[in-house]
């Protein structure tokens, strides 16, 4: 049996699983995109091809192997982008808890079955169908539970809205010793420069007392302020519009000071390199064109 453990965004990565580009499928349609940065793409040509988001995945699984880090990944399905770990589960505490993402991408679930069956039945939790999640909104923060929503009417209407107030609740619910705080995401499905996916597409706590955020990703002023109060101005690291587009918040921490992040990003990894971290460097670029990253792509198990 697995015996999960993830207190925090930061603490020794011992066990994650990493998603596969393996079998991806065609380039989708249009209308069958879930993002708008995807779109952007399929209309110039650029989209990524299967082999470059191989060749990314398979250099953040070199990363893990020389710290040791046990990789698990989800079972090949045909035809279909698995890409995103994090979208389809995430652990608080010792609990496992199975999103309920977009309609179409159940069968993403169903190739993780194997390390489901490895957690103890009373450490597993689906949550109610009114309770829309991803796992990119939602970050474990010791004794707080950080996650990003939307509740506008609009809410149905947009398909870049992920996390709704139900699961906010649900999670609350079921963590009642914890401090559930939920931030309003700036959401447009047309956009990408206006789009917050998910919580950590615009914010990212970091080893050191360090964070990353990028104020427009919020729709409320207050919940962008309390963030900054929360960690202390001088250690936030403010990303522009085009280094949110460009995903410079969606790293992924191993440790409290190793932190795997694009090798573009020039201006955040010389900072982070500034403030005392290690800073593994990963081609990601072509997974980034999907709007998503390096913590969209892993779903840490155990930390210590």
């Amino acid at each position: 049996m697995l015996k999960l453990n993830v207190q925090d965004e930061i603490s020794r990565l011992r066990a994650v699983v990493l998603g596969t580009a393996l079998s991806n499928g065609p380039i989708p349609k249009i209308e069958d995109c879930y993002d708008p940065k995807s779109i952007e793409h399929i209309k110039a040509g650029t989209y990524p091809t299967e082999a470059d988001m191989i060749k990314e995945l398979d250099a953040v699984d070199e990363v893990f192997k020389k710290y040791g880090v046990k990789v698990f990944r989800p079972e090949v399905i045909q035809d279909c982008n698995q890409i995103f770990a994090r979208d389809i589960a995430f652990v608080i505490d010792d609990i496992l808890i199975e999103a309920n993402i977009l309609p179409h991408r159940e069968e993403e679930v169903e190739a993780i079955d194997y390390i489901w069956n490895q957690v103890a039945e009373n450490k597993r939790i689906i949550l109610p169908e009114n309770c829309h999640v991803e796992g990119g909104d939602v970050m474990p923060w010791y004794d707080h539970i950080f996650i990003g929503t939307y509740s506008g009417n609009d809410y149905s209407d947009l398909i870049t809205a992920r996390t709704n107030i139900h699961a906010v609740k649900a999670i609350q619910d079921i963590f009642p010793h914890k401090k559930v705080k939920s931030f309003e995401l700036r959401k447009s499905n047309t956009d990408p420069k206006e789009n917050a996916l998910h919580l950590d597409c615009c914010f990212n706590p970091l080893g050191k007392g360090k964070a990353i955020i990028h104020k427009n990703g919020f729709l409320i002023e207050d919940e962008y302020q309390w963030l900054v109060d929360f960690f202390g101005k001088e250690n936030i690291f403010e990303i522009t519009k085009d280094e949110m587009y460009q995903m410079c918040s969606n790293v992924f921490s191993i440790s409290e000071d190793v932190i795997i992040s694009e090798r573009n990003f020039t201006r955040l990894n010389s900072w982070l390199r500034k403030q005392g971290f290690t800073v593994e460097e990963v081609p990601y670029a072509e997974i980034g064109k999907q709007e998503g990253l390096l913590r969209c792509t892993t779903m840490p198990l155990i930390r210590d």
